[in-house]
């Protein structure tokens, strides 16, 4: 054998395998098909020279906060993190923007009358975080800490709107709560949608919601250069199309979709597998524009400048008739746009005196639509003369995306639907889901539990799976 393990892609989750699998000595590659590690955590010149732009994820809160990064030495190998005043900011039309702020006193005392009931909710979960991370970023098991689960599950299983409604009386908690659980990707009306809302906030009052300096790629690299201090290897440029073109290891895990592993290993697979692989579902994807500004944001309320994210739909009902759309295969008028002010608190991203700016709404999966002017009208609504503030723009359709990645299928920057259906049984139904019936290849992708994000939780699990069925060994 030439090597222990090798790792097809080096997205967040393939890195956090290799490096799992590395630490307790064992003799690593990780195969990249692009000129640049990272997968989803990438940084590019997407517009005019001096100007760094996230190519997919640019605001990491499970990043901060994700067991696994937080029990690597990174900051050791180069990353840095930056917290805004205010995790995010959600303008409205006729009244002063609701904000999260890092601050759990701060962000109640700013919701006025449901601050009380704000905190009631969150406070407990925010306490208690290590212990939840501990049992929702993991595969389905018995729970390590039942009644903290229990706590958030109660919240988490009911649909974001109707825990909105059921909890808040004021509009613009509903709509500051709607944004963050618009993360989703899922109808709002559709249970378990809660979730990621209440994960998110918590861990804006927890960890914060961060960006690295120098742009997502930075966590990518520093995790690769922790990497190959271990003695793990990193091969560039080598689009992997068959299992067979790849060196001999005792172990392959795949940080792709299932429908990649179903094409790379061929006949490794039984059919009866690769057919459950070629159900797994989908949902939308992102229209994203990245601009290069010659001012920061002129925003109607200076609060929005103290955060990294802007969330930008209005009412709740707004967002929640924007996502619907979205799934019925329809490209709303007035998006539900999430937006990224990285320039502002990073000096690294733009020349001096200019700025740069991400944001992307959900449109249907493989969308070509040009959502390029409804979004930037939506910004315009709350911060009049946006427009003249552009010098250059790059936008990504869902079919660029998807040339970009062929992980990102149609679009979708998640790897797949997170319902009730699929959250756990991703890819497949099986015991170990990271597992296949092939015993020497294993998937580590987003498309495992417990899901998307920038967390590394799922490739983390997956080699674990590995040291004790293949290697019969414990992570400590």
């Amino acid at each position: 054998m030439n090597y222990d393990a090798i790792i097809i892609g080096s997205g967040p989750n393939g890195l956090a395998a290799a490096i799992t699998l590395a630490r307790k000595n064992l003799k690593v590659l990780v195969i990249e098909a692009k000129e640049k590690i990272g997968g989803g955590l990438r940084s590019a010149k997407l517009t005019l020279p001096g100007f760094i732009h996230d190519v997919c994820s640019a605001i990491h809160p499970l990043g901060a906060a994700s067991p696994f990064f937080k029990s690597l030495p990174l900051e050791e190998h180069g990353l840095k993190w930056i917290y805004p005043e205010a995790c995010l900011a959600h303008p409205l039309d006729n009244e002063p923007p609701a904000i999260l702020y890092n601050s759990l006193e701060r962000t109640a005392e700013n919701l006025k009358s449901d601050g009380r009931r704000y905190k009631k909710i969150f406070q407990p979960l925010v306490e208690k975080w290590d212990a939840l991370a501990e049992d929702i970023l993991a595969p389905l098991k018995i729970p390590a800490h039942l009644f903290t689960l229990i706590r958030f599950g109660i919240h988490a299983i009911q649909p974001a709107k109707l825990f909105a409604e059921l909890n808040f009386k004021e509009e613009r908690t509903r709509a500051l709560f709607m944004g963050v659980a618009g993360h989703s990707v899922l109808p709002l009306a559709k249970p378990l949608t809660s979730a990621v809302g209440v994960l998110l906030t918590v861990l804006g009052h927890k960890a914060g919601w961060p960006l690295p300096v120098g742009g997502s790629q930075s966590i990518a690299s520093a995790a690769a250069s922790y990497l190959k201090s271990l003695g793990g290897e990193i091969q560039l440029n080598f689009h992997v199309k068959n299992i067979n073109e790849l060196p001999t290891a005792k172990v392959y895990l795949f940080d792709t979709g299932p429908f990649q592993l179903a094409d790379i290993t061929g006949r490794l697979l039984p059919d009866s597998y690769k057919k459950q692989l070629r159900k797994y579902r989908y949902g939308p994807g992102v229209f994203k524009i990245d601009w290069a500004l010659n001012s920061p944001i002129p925003w109607k309320d200076k609060e929005c400048l103290k955060a990294g994210t802007i969330h930008i739909g209005n009412s709740y009902k707004e967002i929640i008739s924007s996502e619907d759309m979205v799934w019925k295969n329809q490209h709303p008028e007035k998006p539900f746009v999430l937006l990224a002010q990285q320039s502002l608190f990073d000096s690294t991203r733009a020349p001096e005196e200019k700025h740069t700016a991400w944001a992307y709404c959900h449109v249907p999966n493989g969308s070509t639509f040009d959502m390029t002017e409804r979004i930037e009208n939506q910004i315009e609504r709350f911060a009049p003369g946006f427009k003249d503030c552009i010098i250059d723009k790059h936008i990504m359709n869902t079919r660029d995306y998807q040339d970009y990645n062929p992980n990102i299928v149609g679009g979708d920057v998640i790897g797949g639907v997170q319902d009730i259906r699929q959250l756990y049984t991703r890819p497949a139904l099986r015991i170990s889901p990271y597992s296949t019936p092939a015993k020497n290849i294993y998937i580590c992708s987003a498309s495992t539990p417990p899901g998307g994000g920038v967390h590394g939780m799922c490739g983390y699990h997956a080699a674990k799976s590995v040291l004790k069925n293949v290697f019969k060994m414990k992570e400590e």
